[in-house]
């Protein structure tokens, strides 16, 4: 069953639980997906690849509102955006452990031979492909930044 499939079924279970939540989330995330399908010269199919590419991007964009809202004091619109992230990543493939993109960033160095920071772009375009979506951008940036920043001492 695709993502795309699971998804309109958790919509229909939630839909009869009512559990309106779960079900406007879903719905949004759906509508997402669909839109993302629509644009462009020609509507088309998307490639679970895709489908997984929008998820991530709607559970970044809620991340993002989240700390926004934290930051200005509205906890309860905060707890909400939080809550709607996680029930969307859910969806997604897990993520790699911090130990585990630790271990691919220095084999990737050692494949490469990076030896400094100049290559950075060369070593994140690799680790970045190597860890697939699931990853997060910033931590593999860190990660390299400090790899390479050893090694050039």
């Amino acid at each position: 069953m695709s993502t795309l499939e699971r998804l309109d079924a958790d919509l229909t279970a939630s839909m009869k639980a009512r559990d309106t939540v779960r079900t406007n989330t879903l719905r949004q995330a759906i509508a997402a997906v669909r839109a993302e399908a629509k644009a462009g010269p020609a509507a088309r199919e998307l490639a679970e690849d895709d489908v997984l590419a929008v998820l991530a991007r709607e559970v970044k964009k809620r991340r993002e509102s989240a700390q926004i809202y934290a930051d200005a004091g509205a906890e309860d619109r905060a707890a909400t955006e939080t809550a709607e992230a996680d029930l969307i990543a859910a969806y997604l493939p897990a993520a790699p452990t911090g130990e585990e993109l630790a271990a691919l960033v220095r084999t990737v160095v050692d494949e490469l031979g990076a030896a400094g920071p100049r290559d950075m772009g060369r070593v994140m375009k690799e680790v970045s492909a190597r860890a697939g979506r699931g990853a997060d951008g910033r931590t593999l940036s860190t990660l390299v930044r400090e790899e390479l920043a050893a090694r050039a001492s």
